[in-house]
C-alpha cells in the first residue's frame, strides 16, 4: 500500500503544478501573455532567420494561442486531481489502484503533450523558439517534461510483486 500511496503522491505533485500553472498564467496573465505573443510572431528570433514566414502576428490568434495553453494546464490539473482522489481510494487493493491508473495515465499525458507537442515541437522548432535568448521556454519544458515523464513511468511499474 505504501508504494501505491507514493504513486498517488507523485501524481498529485503534478496535478498542483499543472493548477499553479494555470493559476500563474490567469494571476500574471499580461507577462505570461506577452511570452506566447513573441513565440508566436517570432520576433526575438534570429535577425537574419528565413523562418519569420510561420510568425502568427494577429492579436487575437495570439490570445487563443494563450487562453489555449490556460485551459489545457487547467485541464491537466484538474484530470490529474481527479486521478489523485481515485489513487488514494483504491490505494489498499491492487486491482482497485490498477483500475483507478488510466485516468492518472491521460492526466500525465495531457501534461506531456503540452510541453513536448506544444512547447517543445510546435514553440521551440516552428516558431524556432530555440533561437531566442529572451523569449525561450525550452529548458522549463524539458523540466516538465522529465518530471511529467518520470511519473508516469513510476506510475505504471508494477507495484505488488
Amino acid at each position: 500500500m505504501a508504494v501505491r500511496l507514493c504513486k498517488a503522491a507523485l501524481v498529485a505533485t503534478v496535478a498542483l503544478l499543472f493548477l499553479l500553472f494555470a493559476f500563474g498564467n490567469l494571476t500574471d496573465y499580461g507577462s505570461n501573455r506577452a511570452f506566447v505573443q513573441h513565440v508566436l510572431s517570432m520576433d526575438t528570433i534570429f535577425p537574419d532567420s528565413t523562418l519569420r514566414w510561420r510568425a502568427i502576428t494577429d492579436p487575437g490568434l495570439q490570445t487563443a494561442a494563450y487562453w489555449l495553453i490556460i485551459a489545457w494546464e487547467l485541464a491537466t490539473g484538474l484530470v490529474l486531481a481527479v486521478a489523485t482522489v481515485r489513487l488514494v481510494a483504491a490505494s489498499r487493493d491492487a486491482g482497485a489502484f490498477a483500475a483507478a491508473k488510466p485516468v492518472a495515465v491521460a492526466g500525465l499525458t495531457l501534461g506531456l503533450l503540452l510541453y513536448g507537442l506544444g512547447f517543445v515541437a510546435v514553440g521551440g522548432e516552428w516558431f524556432a523558439m530555440w533561437q531566442s535568448h529572451d523569449w525561450n521556454g525550452l529548458d522549463g519544458a524539458t523540466r516538465f517534461i522529465v518530471l511529467g515523464g518520470v511519473v508516469l513511468l513510476v506510475l505504471l511499474a508494477p507495484d505488488d510483486r
